[in-house]
């Protein structure tokens, strides 16, 4: 297939489109290398498939529509993922534009360009934070999500109600996957991990929130981009038994469809820390601090309609993959 690849130069964009290059698809990849973070491991992340023969790499904005519009009318793609995306939920508290922009605007022009263009299949990043508020465990796609805490959340949401229209007016097979904390080789400076491990190897301390008591459903990389491309292969269909006097959140007569992608094995903070000590043979200096406004306290992925649907469960045990992320981080900071 000729897929199109949002946020090509990104932690899950850039594994995902090695991971299509290798099968044999044609990949066009496209990124802003906005400097939300060192714009510098963006390019290392693309130099890893930006040479293959198969791969097109192409500088723009998802929030530019007139350049989005040209992109879907000069390479006639058969699929689209659309992993571009302001992410963080913290930065979505002091700069929520930024969400309005690339989440909601860009996501809309996305969406455009499949209608206007055939796409057979659109998959798209939603987020575990979509959860919010929700407090029954282990979260089900099933559950009602209208209580968003953070504006990152807030648009994740929106993506999903965005894609639902689509797919009822227009016919388009849409499919959103909600990621439960994604993490290993590659991943992102802002996120816990690679904070951690740079504060603990110089010997600085390490803010722990809330206390380090929540449970995170940590998902490795591999375990993603497998659910991913199971997830292309498979256009999302109409429910057949859909009804109207019983909504389920996630089922739809319109060819829409959710997931989670997630460990379904939640790990203690505490526990987490652990790990990346024993791999990093360091112990932390930790700062136990509240928890951070626009934070869930747990999350936990129910799969059950991934395993369904895809015959697939991600398998990372977390001390593998964490012990995975510790060695590629020595070896590209040079420590």
């Amino acid at each position: 297939m000729k897929i199109l690849v949002t946020g090509s130069a990104g932690f899950i964009g850039s594994a995902l489109s090695l991971r299509l290059l290798e099968r044999g698809d044609e990949v066009v990849g496209i990124d802003n290398h906005n400097n939300y973070y060192d714009p510098a491991l963006k390019e290392d992340r693309l130099a890893r498939h930006s040479n293959k023969n198969n791969y097109k790499h192409i500088r723009m904005d998802i929030e530019d529509g007139p350049r989005v519009k040209s992109l879907f009318q000069e390479y006639k793609f058969d699929c689209v993922v659309n992993l571009a995306a302001q992410a963080g939920v913290r930065y979505s508290i002091e700069n929520p534009m930024a969400y309005i922009n690339t989440n909601i605007v860009g996501f809309a022009n996305i969406l455009e360009g499949c209608k206007n263009h055939n796409i057979s299949h659109l998959v798209y990043a939603s987020s575990s934070s979509v959860y919010g508020a929700n407090s029954q465990m282990p979260f089900s796609v099933h559950d009602n999500v209208d209580h968003p805490l953070s504006m990152y959340a807030a648009t994740k949401k929106a993506n999903e109600l965005m894609a639902h229209t689509y797919s009822h007016l227009f016919n388009l097979p849409t499919t959103g996957l909600r990621f439960f904390t994604v993490y290993g080789p590659w991943d992102r400076p802002d996120m816990a991990l690679q904070k951690f491990a740079k504060s603990m190897i110089n010997g600085d301390k390490i803010k722990v929130f809330n206390y380090g008591n929540h449970l995170r459903d940590f998902t490795y990389i591999d375990d993603v981009i497998e659910g991913i491309v199971r997830v292309i292969d498979k256009p999302a269909t109409i429910s057949l038994n859909w009804k109207e006097e019983n909504l389920d959140p996630a089922k739809s007569k319109a060819p829409w469809r959710i997931y989670n992608i997630g460990s379904n094995s939640p790990v203690k903070l505490l526990d987490y820390i652990s790990s990346l000590e024993k791999s990093l043979n360091v112990i932390a200096d930790k700062d136990l601090v509240p928890l951070q406004p626009g934070d869930v306290h747990n999350t936990y992925a129910n799969i059950d309609d991934l395993v369904r649907d895809f015959e697939y469960k991600p398998t990372m045990p977390i001390k593998k993959g964490v012990d995975n992320f510790a060695k590629w981080f020595k070896s590209y900071y040079s420590y």
